[in-house]
């Protein structure tokens, strides 16, 4: 189970310490486990949060959202609650955020690190500032973008297509998601709601969501990468053969 500070946690979710500590202040969001001076949040409570986040975004005010947790809450045990709400907001992935101090941009992208482009990566969230220092929350993304340069493409479109490549991979990991929701939550009609007994099954569903998408992501990028690289090359290649040939006669 992943372990947030606050500011991480403001992070993951998208929003601010300050509306953390206002959630916190009207009881929507559980107090934080203490650790000496250090307030330490799990993935339970990124998944409130994100819930609460959703309720807000709907037009709910803080007292119905209030009042529908605390409903939610009191017609199932505690620990399925945890559960269903952990496997919900667990943070599955292997790559850890890692800390690029500028230096290291620098000699990973030379002058074509401007101004420009760094902003560009900030609003892309390929990076996010922290102090005088940066954060790559992929550091794989970061370095797939380093290996582009090295191969003497632009920075600029390296970087567009990070942009592309997001978007595409949302709409895909959307419909294989939305393929489970329709016929394992919808079927149920829209104003069913599990019961304490189901909450275990669905939190097991939810957690085997994550390996599912990036499974299936996986085998279908290297599917296409085995095609499309001797399409795409392909064409160099014969070109260069023609020459060879050309060139002995």
């Amino acid at each position: 189970m992943a372990e947030y500070r606050i500011d991480d946690l403001a992070r993951a979710a998208g929003t601010s310490v300050r509306n953390i500590r206002v959630y916190q202040d009207r009881d929507l969001l559980a107090p934080p486990v203490r650790r000496g001076r250090t307030a330490i949040y799990g993935d339970g409570h990124l998944a409130r949060l994100r819930l609460i986040l959703n309720m807000l975004d709907r037009g709910y005010a803080f007292a119905q959202i209030k009042e529908m947790l605390d409903a939610w809450t009191a017609g199932h045990s505690l620990a399925d609650v945890l559960g269903l709400e952990e496997a919900t907001g667990a943070a599955w992935s292997q790559e850890r955020p890692a800390v690029v101090p500028m230096a290291r941009l620098v000699r990973m992208f030379g002058t074509q690190l401007t101004p420009s482009n760094l902003r560009t990566a900030l609003e892309l969230g390929v990076l996010e500032r922290r102090g005088a220092q940066f954060v790559a929350p992929s550091p794989g993304l970061l370095e797939a973008g380093h290996e582009l340069v090295k191969l003497d493409v632009p920075l600029a479109e390296a970087l567009a297509l990070a942009a592309e490549l997001q978007t595409e991979t949302d709409r895909i990991a959307g419909l294989l998601i939305g393929l489970v929701r329709r016929y394992v939550l919808d079927p149920k009609g829209p104003d069913w709601l599990p019961s304490g007994e189901e909450l275990p099954h669905y939190a097991d569903v939810i957690s085997r969501l994550h390996p599912l998408v990036m499974s299936a992501l996986s085998a279908a990028v290297d599917r296409s990468a085995r095609r499309l690289i001797p399409e795409i090359i392909g064409d160099r290649l014969v070109a260069m053969a023609e020459r060879a040939a050309a060139e002995q006669d």
